[in-house]
């Protein structure tokens, strides 16, 4: 017979638990928390008292309740004491930012690619690993860096991260996790993720899905992916390809050609290339700025404009009931430059919803635009790099604090010594 948990690995698990708790929630009480742990109120005192030992949470008193009698003491999480690194490797820019336990953004980097530069993957691992460097060198002394996630655009295997293909970057079979492990010299390692799954992963627990047990969020950008949360849990698939729903073929007779080879793909037909070549605009200065010029003139009446996004409304839509009949999620959220498109082409996407998608399947069906806006990524990495010190808060800490000092201190010694 296997044999159960011991004392430690349950104090380890309900240590865990508390600070997720926190983590996502923000300040609460020890009585609410007591409540949703279903343990005792000393148990519960006793794990805060360890956490706030470890600077990972604080006790204080709540304002001003309106009650009588002693409040309950809030527990907030120290964003100061452990935080993370997020990146972002995205086809327009790339992003970092030193984000604490609580969600909090202590500090970030970022820088737009020009038009068509090769991204080779060493030269992105030493501009990441450099803006790393120099916020670990601005954080607080006496605090930990607990883990370290970047998001792509592509196909990424799971558990191991290697990037199998970045259409748009020119990326195949690359192992980024080394390359930027090798130089930020961390204890903990460097997780990767495929950009829509960190946004599903973002606006599930903090942005437009928050209390939602089924979710899909579609990120556009010159693609388009989606992130699929099924009963609360992420859904990988086999090898971490799930989610590839830009490669749903909507058009198979008349559809344009995609850039992995078939024709009709959601991705073609409801794509930024394809919104901008609409309306009448050079498709090759595709983007951000470039797809919310499109919907600042069909708003100010131009025609080309209006219609342009009445197309790729329609083609979106299409794609949006598939997802619908396939999953039936209660919420679908758009994310990157579909937040603007969808924002646009909203009528045209629940029309075609509504004529396209089984009854059963839609009538509890909401389409939002993302929260997060454009953190939705990093913190969606941010969410997976505190994976570890959620699931083992002390351990993790010690062993972080145990490695060689970096940043400021590497580079100022006493630093290391200071209290």
């Amino acid at each position: 017979m296997k044999a159960g948990p011991s004392q430690e690995e349950i104090r380890q698990h309900n240590l865990g638990t508390l600070l997720r708790h926190v983590h996502l929630d923000g300040p609460t009480s020890r009585a609410v928390l007591t409540a949703r742990m279903g343990l005792n109120r000393s148990t519960i005192l006793g794990l805060v008292s360890d956490l706030s030992a470890a600077g990972l949470v604080r006790e204080e008193l709540p304002q001003d309740t309106g009650r009588a009698g002693r409040p309950s003491l809030v527990v907030r999480p120290e964003p100061t004491r452990a935080h993370v690194l997020a990146f972002d490797v995205g086809v327009e820019r790339l992003a970092a930012a030193l984000i604490g336990l609580g969600g909090v953004f202590l500090d970030r980097r970022e820088c737009s690619w020009p038009q068509g530069r090769p991204q080779n993957p060493a030269e992105v691992a030493d501009i990441l690993a450099d803006y790393a460097e120099q916020m670990l060198a601005s954080a607080r002394e006496g605090s930990s860096c607990v883990g370290a996630a970047v998001a792509v655009r592509g196909i990424v295997r799971h558990p191991d991260g290697l990037v199998t293909l970045t259409p748009n970057m020119g990326w195949k079979d690359v192992d980024f996790a080394a390359e930027l492990e090798a130089r930020l010299r961390l204890p903990l390692p460097v997780l990767v993720a495929n950009e829509a799954n960190l946004g599903a992963l973002a606006e599930h627990r903090r942005g437009a899905g928050s209390g939602s047990r089924n979710l899909i969020y579609l990120h556009g950008e010159i693609g388009i992916g989606a992130g699929i949360v099924v009963e609360g849990e992420l859904l990988r698939g086999e090898r971490g390809y799930a989610g590839e729903v830009g490669h749903i073929t909507v058009n198979p007779r008349e559809g344009r050609r995609c850039g992995c080879g078939a024709y009709g793909c959601l991705e073609a037909e409801a794509g930024e290339r394809t919104l901008l070549e609409a309306a009448g605009r050079d498709s090759r200065v595709a983007g951000t700025d470039a797809v919310r010029a499109v919907v600042t003139a069909a708003e100010r009446g131009d025609v080309s404009a209006r219609a342009a996004l009445h197309l790729i409304g329609d083609w979106l839509g299409i794609g949006v009931s598939t997802l619908a009949n396939l999953f039936n999620p209660d919420v679908i959220v758009f994310g990157g430059t579909l937040r603007d498109v969808f924002l646009a082409s909203a009528a045209q996407v629940r029309s075609r919803v509504n004529t396209s998608a089984l009854l059963a399947c839609r009538e509890d069906l909401r389409l939002r635009v993302s929260e997060l806006g454009g953190d939705a990524i990093l913190v969606g990495a941010a969410e997976l790099a505190f994976s570890e010190v959620l699931s083992r808060p002390l351990e993790t800490l010690a062993r972080v604090t145990a490695q060689p000092p970096t940043g400021a201190e590497a580079r100022d010694p006493g630093l290391a010594s200071r209290p």
